[in-house]
């Protein structure tokens, strides 16, 4: 899993291990709008209008069910952010997994090719 289009390529798998931050590191680097902050990947997505914004909410929606694997989002007007993290891993302290840099990838390709920003 070098690069977005490979994350992309990936289905989310139960998690019980958390990555280290070496391979925190090297996974941030294919989805490089995202940042780290308070143990989660957060991105935020901008917009033309609410009606966008909730557009792209709704597109997401089918890959965050599919995937089971479920971000914080908040909205507003104009914005999205979309914050993940795995409960699951180190023992149900949490942490980031695998899926976390899958879904992102997969919320990226969506918010780039369409038409929604």
């Amino acid at each position: 899993m070098n690069n977005a289009a490979d994350l992309r390529q990936q289905k989310c798998q139960p998690q019980t291990r958390a990555l280290n931050a070496e391979e925190i590191a090297q996974r941030l680097q294919a989805v490089a709008e995202w940042r780290l902050q308070d143990g989660k990947i957060v991105r935020e997505y901008a917009f033309k209008n609410y009606y966008a914004t909730l557009a792209f909410v709704n597109a997401i929606a089918y890959v965050i069910h599919a995937e089971d694997h479920h971000p914080e989002l908040v909205i507003t007007y104009k914005h999205c952010v979309v914050s993940y993290n795995t409960h699951s891993v180190n023992e149900g302290k949490g942490g980031l997994s695998d899926n976390d840099f899958i879904c992102a990838a997969k919320l990226d390709a969506i918010f780039e090719y369409g038409t929604l920003s």
